[in-house]
């Protein structure tokens, strides 16, 4: 039983990998201000991923941003720090965050 859960979930999160991490997005509150196609009070994460397209370092950079907050990069209004994030769902989110076309 738990190899059948196990693969469904496998395909699943391969099937649909938006999905995976927007659900984490959706926990951590960060979709108060993101969405993934128009911009909110942040900006959308589909101009996030091509404004770091091809940048190496753009997944720690991100995840900085996530949990430190930041300003000045998309305009006037500062983006909080998130200490509810851990390093990791910071990493994982900012990887989700530059696959999205």
């Amino acid at each position: 039983m738990k190899k059948i859960f196990f693969a469904v979930a496998l395909t699943a999160t391969l099937a649909f990998p938006a999905l995976a991490d927007q659900a984490l997005a959706q926990a951590k509150n960060c979709m108060a201000c993101h969405a993934v196609d128009n911009k909110v009070v942040g900006p959308a994460y589909k101009d996030v991923a091509t404004k770091y397209k091809g940048d190496k370092a753009a997944v720690d950079k991100l995840a900085s941003k996530i949990i430190k907050g930041g300003a000045g990069v998309w305009g006037p209004v500062p983006m909080p720090a998130n200490a509810q994030v851990n390093e990791a769902e910071a990493k994982k989110l900012a990887v989700w965050v530059l696959t999205l076309k």
